[in-house]
């Protein structure tokens, strides 16, 4: 898989603002340590703009800024052959990554947030897509031997939750990540977007509250708690 075929099965921008938003309420549930947590969602990253992250903390990321003009998404995994660490693309994002940008994002390629400190935009793979657009679209990467890397971008696997966004497919990455049976009703409830409720809270995480996540709800922009 690269980042064509993911191009080809990532959903709208409007579902995929709602998937990033629930992902990051589970996370938070599951995780109230922030430094434990996979995936968040800043819905004030700025006055138009929010921000979908994801860290595995194992040098695999992604960001995905949605604004009025649109999304764009930048993908790193510091194991593919086209990181600009690796000895292939000799310190420099790889060919045709960025290229084709259009003008509404172009500022996203000068954002100090992807860049590390050599000004080096720190992808192996990168989407966007705006508002009229009916498909998501990439640049004109030209791949390296892809023999032994099925994934050669990291757009499969570190997107692989936005792709599939079902609740099954949540619920079984959170059960092998953080080794313990994740209650898939609830998930379901969550990745739906319906506001929390201290039952179902309890069901995803007994050590959380709903008073607890009252700063991340408001973060993430999921709905409110009904009184």
């Amino acid at each position: 898989m690269t980042v064509y075929d993911v191009a080809r099965a990532l959903p709208g921008i409007e579902e995929l603002r709602d998937r990033s938003r629930g992902l990051a309420m589970l996370d938070a549930v599951l995780s109230p340590a922030w430094e434990g947590r996979y995936y968040s969602f800043d819905a004030h990253w700025s006055e138009t703009e929010q921000l979908a992250s994801m860290k595995d903390g194992q040098g695999g990321e992604y960001t995905i800024v949605l604004s009025p003009a649109g999304a764009f998404a930048r993908v790193f995994d510091h194991e593919s052959p086209l990181s600009p660490y690796g000895p292939l693309a000799d310190g420099a994002t790889w060919p045709g990554v960025l290229d084709g940008v259009p003008d509404a994002f172009r500022e996203y390629l000068t954002e100090p947030a992807f860049l590390d400190e050599d000004d080096v935009h720190v992808t192996t793979a990168c989407l966007w897509r705006e508002p009229a657009d009916t498909a998501w679209r990439t640049g004109p990467v030209a791949f390296p031997d892809l023999d032994g890397h099925p994934d050669p971008d990291g757009s499969g696997r570190l997107l692989h939750l936005l792709v599939d966004g079902t609740p099954e497919a949540y619920a079984e990455w959170a059960a092998d990540y953080y080794e313990t049976p994740v209650a898939i009703e609830a998930v379901r409830h969550v990745l739906a977007l319906r506001p929390l409720t201290p039952e179902l809270v309890a069901a995803l995480n007994a050590d959380v509250t709903l008073e607890d996540l009252a700063e991340d709800i408001a973060e993430i922009g999921y709905p409110a708690p009904r009184p």
